[in-house]
């Protein structure tokens, strides 16, 4: 079985996006995820292009990948620089990554019209800085940036930029369709040319615009590639990159190539709905194999096939990929994607315990309801640990109060919380300020219960999200607030849900706070 490389470029390419703006907490935790996932290469970003990026490779630094290597991005030297001397080689040496992948245009026409200098000076920039890193880092990769086009214009020129890298030492060569445009057939040959002349492995980085970015990357692994770079959902510049929710599985299940091991294959849908939640974009129910629509079923001809064979109406087993068969207006989904859950948390549970239909139908209520959990997975557990009698309740809110004042035009609000819980037979009263009301809220809460609990001063909030579920009603729509929490050992996810934000943020806190302290032997 052969293997093939998966390279997510969803921390950089992804980021291109229209709508996307990742934090610096919300890359690390992609990271960890994908990490998690089992891809082979993670691409971190542009060192030194912005501030965050920076500060993204040096915190990066401190994370425990097991299966992914990080990867630094950047580009050939400026014409007329020296290697040696051009800032942009030293920025991707600081990043201290073990993989550099550089680009580099082997297109004549964008010598000319976007670098403006000679063909022969692009040569010798791809050849000088890929050679450059080589003698510093282990690996160096070469996306050949616009290599279809190019090739189809100008083949000469094209593979002459191919041989320059291939001699400079680069360890892979990354065919890119930069523009989206190339048709299955045309990535076909033009992989199978370069393949008899380039001697060093390759690879394909495809561009959706033309909806064939995932069609495209199968093709030119069928040709002779070993890696393909994309992205989780599709998600990029444009009309995106090669989705890799789609790619894995049909290379994996399909074609019977190597990405990743089959019990990882089955949290691809987790993947796909994590970065959804942290990238604040709602999910694509019709997407293949990781859509809530994608074995869904309705009333008819098929549900009666599918209840006797499901091959009759899915074209692979949706657990394979973390999905699970739905059959719309009925109670016989969800208990699967559960029963999984329950063993990652290490809870037992009886397939036919009525505790277990309750969750489900508990779970389908808080759904509708605009409750997501696939970036919340403490809340999950909590809620979890609720209907199987393992949960314990910590303290009981009596009541709170918070004040949002502002006191001048131009100057800054004064947030101000106040809180009365119940708590080991005490009633606490406290307040706090922040720097808004949740802050505040956050605040006054951790100092009604630190008495009790001293575990809760080593929580920290790591990360605060809001999304509009009802974007038609305005300022009376339901949101969903996303809280990241952690300690000095993990870092976990909680969800609220209200038309009130702040409501909707002390059901993420109170979460956050009741998973800690369920995990901590008091």
């Amino acid at each position: 079985m052969k293997r093939i490389e998966i390279y997510d470029t969803t921390l950089r390419d992804g980021a291109q996006a229209e709508d996307i703006a990742f934090s610096v907490e919300d890359k690390l935790r992609i990271a960890e995820k994908l990490d998690e996932f089992g891809i082979h290469f993670i691409e971190g970003g542009w060192p030194g292009s912005n501030p965050k990026e920076t500060e993204f490779f040096k915190r990066a630094k401190k994370l425990k990948l097991k299966n992914a290597r990080l990867v630094a991005f950047g580009s050939t030297c400026k014409p007329g620089h020296k290697a040696s001397e051009d800032p942009l080689l030293k920025e991707l040496l600081e990043a201290s990554t073990e993989i550099v992948t550089l680009f580099g245009k082997t297109w004549d026409f964008h010598v000319k019209e976007a670098l403006r200098c000679s063909l022969d000076e692009n040569l010798r920039l791809i050849h000088d800085s890929i050679y450059y890193l080589k003698k510093k880092i282990p690996l160096v990769f070469f996306d050949a940036e616009h290599l279809f086009d190019g090739y189809k214009y100008n083949p000469e020129y094209a593979l002459k930029c191919l041989r320059e890298a291939e001699k400079a030492g680069a360890d892979r060569i990354i065919l890119c369709d930069t523009n989206g445009g190339s048709l299955p057939a045309e990535i076909a040959e033009i992989v199978r040319a370069i393949k008899k002349v380039i001697k060093i492995p390759l690879g394909i980085h495809a561009h959706n615009d033309s909806d064939c970015a995932v069609s495209n990357s199968i093709v030119a692994v069928q040709e002779g590639a070993i890696q393909v770079q994309g992205t989780i959902n599709g998600l990029g510049e444009r009309c995106g990159n090669a989705n890799l929710c789609s790619v894995i599985p049909n290379l994996q299940l399909k074609l019977g190539y190597r990405c990743i091991s089959d019990e990882n294959l089955k949290k691809l849908r987790d993947v796909s709905r994590f970065v959804n939640e942290i990238a604040n974009l709602r999910h694509f129910k019709r997407q293949p194999f990781v859509g809530d629509s994608a074995f869904a079923h309705k009333a008819g001809v098929h549900v009666s096939a599918i209840l006797k064979n499901p091959e009759t109406y899915e074209h692979i087993r949706p657990e394979l990929v973390g999905n699970s068969q739905r059959v719309l207006l009925s109670d016989l989904a969800g208990k699967s994607n559960i029963i999984r859950k329950a063993q990652e948390f290490g809870i037992k549970i009886d397939p036919d315990s009525p505790e277990l239909k309750d969750l489900v139908s508990t779970l389908k209520e808080l759904e509708n309801q605009g409750f997501q959990f696939e970036a919340a997975e403490a809340s999950f557990e909590l809620l979890m640990k609720k209907h199987l009698g393992l949960y314990r309740k910590f303290f009981d809110l009596i009541g709170f109060r918070v004040i949002v004042e502002k006191r001048r035009d131009g100057g800054e609000p004064f947030s101000e919380a106040t809180i009365m819980v119940k708590v080991a037979g005490h009633v606490e009263h406290t307040a706090a300020t922040g720097d808004g009301p949740v802050n505040a809220l956050d605040n006054a809460l951790r100092k009604a219960l630190e008495r009790f609990y001293p575990a809760l001063k080593s929580v920290k909030l790591h990360d605060y999200k809001v999304r509009v579920l009802q974007p038609g009603k305005g300022t009376a729509a339901k949101v969903r607030v996303l809280v990241e929490s952690g300690d000095e050992h993990e870092r976990w996810g909680t969800v609220g849900v209200s038309e009130n934000i702040i409501e909707a943020s002390w059901q993420a806190l109170v979460d956050s706070i009741e998973y800690k302290l369920l995990k901590t032997k008091l």
